[in-house]
């Protein structure tokens, strides 16, 4: 299905959309692209970053044969008039690097943010209820900086570095893999990954929607390792973005009041090996990576954990307090891509990014009854999730004890991989059905909600269902002939305000993360077109983009040796609506 074609034909995003508008309002398509936005980096993905946006009519223009969309610039003035309309946006010019670094107190540290490492790979980026901003999450090692950017000015509103832990003996380990905004767009919900805190960001609006204030709130911290503590408190920055405005943002709270205690509320080790308590039953938690603290409208967070099992914790409470857990057996680790339908939250399991998922495969999904927690913890495993969907081939891996007691490895090359990688999952407008992506397979699975019939459909084919060949084949690299083309790779994707397109992110042949699940061959945006009132869908067309600046060398294990010279590599895209 992803393989090698010999001649070419071309024929003509977790997270649920609010609310239905008139596609006349129009949108733009927010993607995020891991590398490099300067050569000779230290490494890949750790100075820089593109952000590609482009304009709906553009995009309808591009599938009415009328030329590539062309992405816009992000200088705008404070009126949201274009300065410069020349797109990508450098992540380097977004945040100025004169920008200086200050502490809780509001005193300089001295240093400017050009001085700090870890100022790169654009993980992702994610819209506020109101769609007036979005969260930039900066996910380079050891950086650990999380951004506002406003949707109106593409001007950077404000900036912080997270806290530093004593995890896995390091001082100062940290780094932000993505944050959520809550149900009301009153905070921000960080990931602090490598950490393993959860922290918050408080924001203060005016009676027109506008951010008038960024607090980074100390006390609402919730740590989930073992035996932690704080080794490098949190800061923001200050100076003038490249419209020459003043950034906002502070810091509130202390850490005295934050939870870093080793125990759930029930009293069972928040992750594995603590010394104070026991392990929790069905698994537990073996390793507190936090990946996505998903909200749902009831403010609760699903925070997914790398080593599997499941904390569900309020967003509101300070500091943020655990009202679910569960064990990995329960629900299955390493997801990321989640979204809430009715009462349910649909949460999924996939691989993990370190090495040892190279030889794991899993594609699962689950669904839990939001409205079951409140202001107290639930016993353990309570409810227990529904499985609605677990193939058959899953490695026994991250939980998953019935799994197949042997290593995959098949690699991730088209036409030789049976291995399988679960990610992003967006419903449909309406919330009849629920499409979660394979980025290993190519494929999307689609969830009725209510009946949890599943259905599939590729995106390398015409028609989705196998019969010609997709848009990915005339957008591939082709600038190496051994490179596997008409290989979308998908990962997190959202949909458009009028429901007749899912936007997809699509990885690249160098990709900066997860590379033994992520090589691809037309980075940049698919575009699904939505079938059959959302039970099915098909690629019909690609946002290319492109990036020959970098020159760091990123492996593919399992994948092609590509020697080109693309880097592009876009890992989320999101939908803002005008």
């Amino acid at each position: 299905m992803k393989n090698k074609l010999l001649s070419i034909a071309c024929f003509s995003i977790a997270f649920l959309a609010t609310s239905i508008v008139n596609a006349k309002d129009g949108y733009e398509v927010w993607a995020s692209d891991q590398s490099n936005s300067i050569s000779d980096a230290a490494g890949v993905g750790v100075k820089g970053s593109y952000l590609w946006i482009w304009d709906s009519k553009d995009i309808e223009a591009q599938l009415s044969g009328y030329g590539d969309a062309k992405p816009i610039g992000c200088g705008k003035n404070n009126n949201g008039q274009s300065v410069n309309n020349a797109g990508p946006c450098d992540l380097l010019d977004i945040f100025p690097q004169d920008l200086m670094e200050f502490n809780a107190f509001g005193n300089p540290t001295g240093n400017r943010l050009s001085d700090l490492n870890g100022f790169g790979r654009l993980h992702g980026v994610i819209a506020d209820p109101q769609n007036r901003y979005v969260t930039a999450n900066i996910f380079a090692p050891s950086g650990g900086y999380v951004g506002i950017i406003d949707t109106r000015t593409k001007g950077a509103v404000a900036l912080f570095r997270v806290t530093g832990t004593n995890d896995g003996g390091n001082v100062g380990t940290r780094s932000v893999h993505m944050s959520f905004w809550d149900a009301s767009g009153s905070a921000i919900i960080i990931a602090n990954l490598n950490g393993k805190v959860l922290e918050r960001i408080n924001i203060i609006r005016n009676e027109s929607g506008k951010i008038k204030q960024a607090l980074f709130n100390r006390s609402a911290s919730l740590g989930v390792g073992k035996s932690m503590s704080v080794t490098v408190p949190a800061t923001y920055f200050s100076g003038k973005n490249q419209q020459g405005n003043k950034l906002i943002g502070g810091i509130v709270g202390d850490y005295s009041e934050a939870d870093f205690g080793d125990l759930t509320p029930n009293g069972y080790c928040k992750e594995n090996g603590c010394l104070s308590g026991f392990d929790g039953t069905f698994g537990g938690r073996p390793n507190n990576v936090i990946i996505c603290p998903i909200t749902s409208k009831n403010n609760n967070l699903y925070i997914t954990l790398g080593g599997g099992g499941l904390l569900i914790a309020k967003a509101n409470t300070t500091p943020m307090m655990i009202v679910g857990e569960y064990g990995n057996e329960a629900v299955n680790g390493a997801g990321c891509g989640g979204v809430g339908v009715g009462t349910d939250m649909w949460i999924n399991g996939g691989v993990s990014a370190s090495n040892a998922g190279a030889t794991q495969s899993t594609f699962s999904m689950y669904t839990i009854d939001d409205t079951e927690f409140s202001a107290s913890a639930n016993s353990e495993n309570t409810p227990m999730p529904t499985e609605v969907f677990k193939d058959p081939t899953n490695t026994k891996t991250n939980g998953n004890v019935n799994g197949i007691n042997l290593v995959n490895q098949t690699g991730q090359l088209p036409d030789v991989t049976t291995r399988r990688d679960a990610h992003g999952a967006v419903a449909t407008t309406d919330g009849n059905y629920v499409h979660n992506v394979d980025r290993i397979q190519n494929v999307v699975e689609v969830f009725n909600a209510t009946t949890f019939e599943r259905t599939t459909y590729d995106l390398t084919s015409y028609d989705g269902q196998g019969s010609g060949i997709g848009p990915c084949a005339a957008k591939s690299v082709d600038d190496d002939e051994g490179l596997p083309i008409n290989d979308p790779t998908p990962d997190l994707l959202d949909a458009t305000p009028d429901g007749k397109y899912l936007m997809v992110a699509l990885r690249g042949p160098r990709p900066v993360s997860v590379g033994h699940s992520a090589q691809g061959s037309c980075p940049g945006v698919g575009i699904i077109e939505v079938l059959n009132d959302g039970e099915s869908g098909r690629l019909l067309g690609v946002l290319r983009s492109t990036n020959t600046v970098d020159n760091s060398m990123a492996p593919a294990p399992g994948g092609y040796p590509y020697s080109g010279r693309e880097h592009s590599d876009v890992h989320g895209a999101i939908v803002v609506r005008k």
